[in-house]
């Protein structure tokens, strides 16, 4: 059955009721229920979602501690999405309503000093790391039958046939894009690619290692070999990984869990004549950034930190390495500029340039969205689609 980009103009202005997953408790599974949704105020946005997608980032907040101060509970997860724009608050200009549009967690105000340097693509206005309700007030727009508040995650919230999101965290693609893969640009794949080509840069014939074999340490490699990198090394516990991971890339792998009388990084450095180009973290382990630090060359090694530490744990370098010329950075959505870089991704992948295939391995209809929690937990899935019963 072909999903209905069409909309309605019947409850604009209105709330609006409908079904969203909702996360009561942590690590239960979620509740499909009705909801109500508010319209959008002033500078926000009224999405029909007609795609979305599991990341695990969604996964952490679903299984979060309740004693953590991140932890919201009932609260809608999901942050990889496409949808359709159905109706938009005062002061919105850049979308209009039937407008295709993917919400992504990295404001982009294009205002601030920030948003207006060619260096960051931090937000200085809206940046601020919330990850509860809405950007601007702080509320939620979502109210379950009782008339109690439904928390939001990074202002996106896409576990729900409709979601409003602030117009900073709103990016327009052309409707020639495929529904499906226009998920993938919401996060992960985004992560992963522009890590490697404005993070780090990775020039023809570098060495790359990937630490992690999620979907956004795959879409590393696949922009590594866009680039031109002779030898991407990917770095996992699962075996089976080496062998997906060569359909987008990897030439060689490491499974930490074998290297017997050597550390990981001495392993790499013997299988790159000195240390990797390039090193990316995809985890988000403070223990496994350093093994990245140390498996990077000397001189002009570099290593990307893309996972997101949720441990709170130190990371320990030595200042010797640093003085010896390696360095390290960080990077949130690696480093794009949401509403000018990722249409650029997009048209790359519509004029063939950047290969997007095969990341999406399982799609579900979003009663069974339970389902794509299992499918990754037990890590058989890179992407799980979900589809929306409109």
């Amino acid at each position: 059955m072909p999903i209905i980009r069409s909309i309605t103009r019947e409850y604009v202005g209105k709330p609006i009721r409908c079904k969203a997953a909702i996360c009561r408790k942590s690590g239960e599974p979620l509740v499909i229920e009705e909801i109500e949704l508010e319209p959008p105020k002033s500078w926000e946005v009224r999405i029909k979602i007609l795609y979305t997608s599991l990341c695990h980032s969604d996964v952490t907040f679903w299984k979060m501690d309740p004693s953590s101060p991140a932890a919201m509970f009932p609260r809608i997860l999901g942050h990889e999405a496409v949808g359709v724009v159905e109706s938009v608050g005062e002061h919105v200009e850049e979308v209009k309503e039937g407008d295709l549009v993917v919400p992504v967690f990295q404001p982009n105000c294009g205002e601030c000093i920030d948003c207006e340097s060619p260096k960051s693509n931090i937000c200085s206005k809206f940046g601020n790391g919330r990850i509860v309700n809405m950007p601007r007030d702080g509320t939620s727009r979502f109210r379950d039958m009782n008339g109690e508040v439904v928390h939001n995650l990074f202002g996106i919230s896409s576990f729900s046939e409709y979601t409003v999101v602030d117009i900073t965290n709103v990016v327009k693609i052309s409707h020639d894009f495929p529904l499906d893969k226009a998920c993938l640009l919401s996060c992960g794949v985004s992560t992963g690619v522009g890590a490697v080509w404005k993070v780090a840069d990775v020039e023809k014939g570098s060495t790359v290692a990937v630490f992690g074999l999620g979907a956004v340490g795959l879409a590393v490699a696949v922009a590594a070999k866009q680039r031109g990198a002779s030898t991407i090394i990917g770095v996992d516990l699962n075996e089976d990984k080496f062998e997906i991971g060569k359909r987008f890339g990897i030439t060689d792998f490491v499974n930490p869990s074998t290297c017997k009388e050597k550390s990981l990084s001495e392993v790499i450095k013997d299988m790159t004549n000195g240390g990797a180009d390039y090193c990316f973290e995809c985890i988000g382990l403070a223990s496994l950034m350093a093994e990245a630090f140390n498996s990077s060359r000397d001189g002009w090694g570099k290593t990307v930190i893309i996972g997101v530490e949720m441990h709170g744990s130190p990371l320990t370098l030595s200042p010797y390495d640093i003085i010896r010329g390696k360095t390290i950075t960080g990077s949130l959505l690696g480093g794009l500029k949401p509403k000018s870089d990722i249409p650029l991704l997009a048209q790359k992948y519509l004029d063939n340039e950047l290969n997007l295939d095969g990341f999406i391995t399982h799609e579900v209809d979003f009663n069974d969205i339970n389902k794509a929690f299992e499918y990754l937990i037990q890590g058989k899935s890179i992407r799980c689609i979900i589809r929306m019963d409109h």
